[in-house]
């Protein structure tokens, strides 16, 4: 990849053919993305960053293909007609790249010595390092087009060279540095010359913004492989394996199921099948990948296999009911139909949790928990939220439950965390919004306080519906859920086990629960497998619920107030809103319940 100089012009001024015509069918997106920008002119310095860590492939000489790492691609394949060629990180310093041509490697060296001396003599302190190529870049400059050597650095690791920081903490050295790159970007004579300078980070944010947000830099992102270049690698990485040795899957099925996955990631797998000689069938799969994708996402994340159902859940018609027909129309692919995401709100111990993992099982898709992803190093939370996102963004369709979603996703307001919070906050929405990922990145914001969410992610379009889970109030639905409870434990109830239970005991979901573990602790005791209505009266009688009425009455109201759709609500509730002036009173309610709660 050259420009070709016609009275110093870049290579768009000629007529077809151009450039990005000649190159060749097989580049990825991004290396043809990047190709345009330079042929155009109008950079000449690339931040690459996302899955710059993967495998990327090549063809070979008498047909076929091969992998090798991001530097060795840009080395050979996108510059690899190019007379210099250095790569650069803090540990190795300076240094040629030639791949495995070297005769190549030994031509940049005679043209690298006879202008530097030899290598040991060369600098390793990163900022010798950078005089060093700008004495070479100036000379370049200088020398008459016969003479002029094509040059591209490769700066691996550059969140280490140009890291991220306020203008006052940046010591001397690392200012100097993004200086020094912004001065070579915005050069135009650089511009019109065969001269490039390459950037690499996974993370985009732990890289310097005054340089990522220059216009005269290019920023571009290296995605995770699609379904084909997952199908091409599986099919060259098992080329002298029987693949059905290997895995119950087809070449095809591991493509599909595959999603989420890097190819260094696939190469694990299916290195693992050949060399412990332990077949890979469906469920050591979905352990291996689930394993694998935590592991990437540096435990930010936290993948279910929820092996529960809506039918499983007791009371809540209304919610299950349109829960399960959105379920239906996304297993059926009908995804224009689904909604963005939920907001499932509601008192402490009403079954938030259990009602968004029965909803991921009835789909039959994984389940998604984001865990706590800030940090408190500068830039570091929106690197890690950023690397969640790009895993999500592949690993669709998935549920993502965000648990008290009111503390874990900020506000548009900075709170004295130098912006991150903001910062987060506009991540979350961005993509929340974003309508290409209708159906398959599904939202659920579970939270006891939906009235201190951010509007801006609850309307329609983010987390659209609001379903509102109150406490049980007929008996036979407190009996149900002891039932559920019990079946959710793996423990076996007696015939008439479960006892007459007043709702005015206002016993939450995890009330029961506890009260049928506390049964079964009592019965473990006494060497017996099975639930007696004696153990569970016991049990009951035993247990004292928690005296924060105030604080669950004002949960309660906030769920309704906060509520979509009235068939949602339970009876006495619908009454209490279509009163006149209902909604104000109840909002008059929970200000009064909230300013008593604050004193």
């Amino acid at each position: 990849m050259k420009r070709d100089e016609q009275n110093g012009g870049p290579a768009m001024a000629q007529t077809p053919p151009g450039p990005l015509d000649r190159l060749p069918e097989w580049y990825p997106a991004w290396a043809r993305e990047l190709a345009g920008l330079y042929f155009s002119g109008t950079t000449c310095l690339f931040v690459l960053h996302g899955n710059v860590h993967d495998l990327f492939r090549y063809p070979v000489e008498g047909g076929g293909y091969a992998y090798c790492n991001l530097s060795e691609f840009l080395t050979t394949q996108v510059f690899g007609n190019w007379d210099i060629v250095l790569g650069h990180d803090l540990s190795r310093g300076l240094r040629p790249q030639a791949g495995s041509d070297s005769a190549r490697l030994s031509k940049m060296m005679q043209t690298l010595t006879a202008r530097w001396g030899e290598p040991r003599s060369w600098p390793a302190e990163p900022d010798r390092v950078l005089t060093l190529l700008d004495n070479l870049i100036e000379r370049s400059l200088v020398d008459s087009p016969a003479d002029r050597k094509s040059m591209a650095v490769i700066f691996e690791y550059a969140q280490y060279l140009v890291p991220e920081g306020d203008l006052g903490s940046l010591a001397r050295g690392h200012a100097s540095r993004v200086v020094r790159m912004l001065r070579w970007a915005q050069n135009p004579h650089i511009k019109r010359v065969n001269m490039a300078f390459c950037l690499i980070a996974d993370r985009l944010t732990e890289v310097s913004d005054r340089l990522v947000q220059s216009s005269h830099v290019a920023v571009i992102e290296i995605p995770l492989p699609d379904r084909e270049e997952r199908r091409s690698f599986c099919e060259w990485a098992t080329r002298d394996e029987d693949v059905s040795k290997l895995t119950e899957f087809s070449l095809d099925e591991l493509a599909d199921l595959s999603n989420g996955l890097t190819l260094v990631n696939l190469n694990v797998l299916l290195s693992q099948a050949a060399h412990t000689e332990r077949r890979i069938d469906g469920r050591r799969f979905r352990e291996l990948k689930k394993g694998i994708i935590e592991r990437e996402c540096q435990g930010l994340v936290e993948f279910l296999e929820p092996t529960h159902r809506l039918d499983l859940v007791v009371g809540h018609s209304e919610a299950k009911k349109r829960l399960e027909e959105d379920a239906l129309w996304i297993s059926r692919g009908q995804l224009d139909a689904a909604p963005m995401g939920y907001l499932i709100c509601g008192p402490v111990g009403t079954g938030k949790t259990f009602l968004a993992e029965c909803y991921a099982g009835s789909i039959g898709i994984p389940c998604a928990v984001l865990k706590n992803f800030r940090s408190k190093y500068v830039g570091e939370t929106e690197g890690n939220l950023q690397k969640v996102l790009s895993v999500l963004r592949w690993l669709g369709p998935v549920v993502v439950i965000i648990d008290e979603a009111d503390a874990a996703l900020g506000t548009r307001q900075a709170e004295g965390d130098s912006g991150t919070s903001a910062r987060v906050f506009s991540m979350i929405a961005r993509q929340m919004g974003d309508t290409h990922y209708r159906g398959k990145i599904i939202w659920m914001l579970l939270t006891s306080r939906p009235e201190l969410l951010p509007i801006d992610l609850k309307r329609q379009g983010r987390a659209e519906v609001h379903i509102p889970l109150f406490y049980p109030i007929e008996e036979e639905e407190i009996r149900s859920m002891f039932e559920v409870m019990a079946r959710k434990n793996k423990v076996a109830l007696a015939e008439g086990a479960v006892p007459p239970v007043s709702p005015e005991r206002r016993l939450t979901g995890a009330d029961i629960e506890s009260i049928v573990l506390g049964a079964k602790r009592r019965t473990r005791g006494e060497g017996r497998n099975e639930l007696t209505s004696a153990d569970l009266e016991f049990a009951l009688g035993e247990f004292i619920p928690s005296s924060q009425g105030l604080q669950k009455e004002l949960q309660e109201i906030a769920a309704v107030l906060e509520c979509t759709q009235v068939s949602f609500l339970p009876q006495h509730w619908r009454e209490k809103v279509a009163e006149p002036d209902g909604r104000a009173r109840l909002q008059e309610r929970m200000t009064a319940m909230r300013q008593i709660l604050e004193e």
